[in-house]
């Protein structure tokens, strides 16, 4: 952890595409709570196979022009030829964007050809090409490594891949295991990666929502965190709670070990995340 430490703090928030004007509206009472906060930037999510990106370019243009905050469209290269590639990153360099989540994405249901892209570290290679140094670039990190790797040793060289073809950073997948963060950090480090990478976190509120997700992604729910969950049953309040309690000792865990930052994964929802970074007392604090 100790090539973590000499990289500035910086915290973000993470928002998905509004589907209609009652969300869009929810959401902007959301990031407007949360930019008062101070944090370095807000992302935007993209659907499979670039199915919101109209709705991900609306959103991130509004945030970035209303909120004073720095606004990182996601963009997942699956599907998508160079030159589509192309035409986005100049719509968003003519926006005014300068901060890019770049990432491989998932095949839409039934599509079997990922395109001209294979790899995320291809797109980033092909951003830096186009672009030079415009946008900062962060990429994905799997602690617990990502459910489609070969191996753990083969899922941390495509880690470093993506470093060498250019990422200035990088956010986790959610995790609940601050050990698997730390020897994820060793494990990279002793290959010589030497950039930031920032912990995702994703609040507890609702358990078989989150246990969909994780069954999906990869990330483990460890088994007593699982079992207290699966006890509470329907009681919200409860789940909420130790939920809260649970996350907010894991970040403080993973701040005191020299993690540089924290990366909210929101559903859109302001009080999760807020009640987190209060109860970790960094209100109004963007670094330390």
């Amino acid at each position: 952890m100790e090539t973590q430490k000499r990289f500035e703090r910086t915290f973000s928030f993470e928002f998905f595409p509004p589907k209609n004007p009652e969300s869009a509206a929810r959401l902007r009472d959301t990031w407007t709570q949360l930019a008062a906060l101070g944090p370095r930037f807000f992302s935007v999510t993209y659907g499979a196979g670039g199915s919101t990106q109209a709705r991900t370019l609306e959103t991130v243009l509004e945030i970035h022009r209303q909120s004073g905050v720095d606004a990182a469209p996601h963009l997942s290269c699956i599907d998508s030829s160079r030159e589509q590639m192309r035409e986005i990153l100049q719509t968003y360099q003519d926006a005014g964007l300068k901060h890019i989540v770049a990432l491989r994405g998932d095949l839409p249901s039934g599509m079997h050809d990922p395109g001209e892209f294979r790899y995320a570290n291809e797109l980033v290679g092909f951003i830096r090409e186009e672009t030079g140094d415009h946008f900062t670039i962060e990429v994905a990190a799997y602690p617990e490594f990502h459910p489609q790797a070969l191996s753990p040793q083969k899922d941390l060289w495509h880690f470093k891949q993506k470093v060498e073809a250019g990422a200035d950073s990088a956010i986790t997948q959610y995790f609940y295991s601050a050990d698997a963060y730390f020897r994820f950090i060793d494990d990279v480090t002793a290959l010589g990666v030497n950039i930031p990478i920032v912990p995702g976190i994703m609040p507890i509120t609702n358990f078989s929502q989150l246990a969909r997700f994780s069954d999906a992604c990869g990330a483990e729910i460890p088994r007593w965190i699982r079992q207290r969950l699966q006890h509470f049953g329907d009681d919200k309040a409860s789940i909420r709670s130790f939920g809260e309690a649970v996350v907010t000792q894991m970040c403080e865990r993973l701040l005191d070990a020299g993690a540089p930052g924290l990366h909210f994964y929101t559903m859109n929802q302001v009080s999760p995340s807020m009640a987190i970074w209060t109860n970790l007392g960094l209100a109004g604090a963007e670094t330390e």
